[in-house]
């Protein structure tokens, strides 16, 4: 809630929020999952029902979300199904700034390039979702314009050899796994990147 005060639930995740004494500012979904005592917890014009089924809950709320950053929680770990779709949605709206939290980990898709402080030590796993280029110092196994692909060459449990660590990826599609604890400089990493990210062309 420090870095992320409004919360907006995904349909089923009303429950837990109001179980939690958080009311949503806004809940999205297909209303599948979302028990009758919450609904009607809800006032009214705070429920967005999208009906259709070819996306998820996680997937109708990135979309329909306008803010800096997208804290997802709850979108992680219980179902590998629920979690890899979550990793598609990442793919799929690269332009939406959003770290999802695990119960150990971090998880956010790779800007363009990102200067990030991190603790000598610290684990960084870079995953490919899609075939792309990366270039990233400032680790043990440092990376210099190698092809990751998923299938083939991957970038897994690399680790932090100097405090700062800079990444640059030739196009979105790479993931980006870190420690629980390095949310906060996760946070200010991607919005930095965010910040000096070239305008997009005319």
């Amino acid at each position: 809630m420090s870095h992320a005060p409004a919360i907006i639930a995904a349909d089923g995740g009303t429950s837990m929020a109001l179980e939690l004494g958080q009311m949503p500012i806004a809940v999205i979904g297909d209303m599948d999952s979302i028990d009758s005592e919450s609904r009607a917890r809800i006032p009214a014009d705070r429920l967005h029902l999208i009906s259709e089924q070819n996306s998820t809950d996680f997937d109708k709320c990135l979309r329909n979300i306008h803010a800096p950053m997208v804290l997802g929680v709850g979108f992680t770990g219980l179902r590998i199904d629920h979690q890899l779709a979550a990793f598609s949605t990442l793919l799929r709206y690269p332009q939406k700034p959003c770290i999802l939290l695990a119960r150990d980990e971090v998880i956010f898709l790779a800007p363009a390039e990102m200067t990030i402080g991190l603790p000598v030590g610290s684990r960084v796993s870079l995953f490919p979702l899609r075939t792309g280029r990366v270039t990233a110092s400032g680790l043990r196994w440092p990376l210099g314009n190698m092809q990751l692909k998923a299938g083939a060459q991957i970038g897994t449990s690399n680790e932090v050899a100097r405090e700062t660590v800079k990444l640059k990826t030739d196009h979105p599609g790479i993931l980006v796994l870190l420690p629980r604890a390095a949310l906060a400089s996760a946070i200010q990493a991607v919005l930095a990147a965010q910040l000096h990210a070239p305008a997009p062309a005319l």
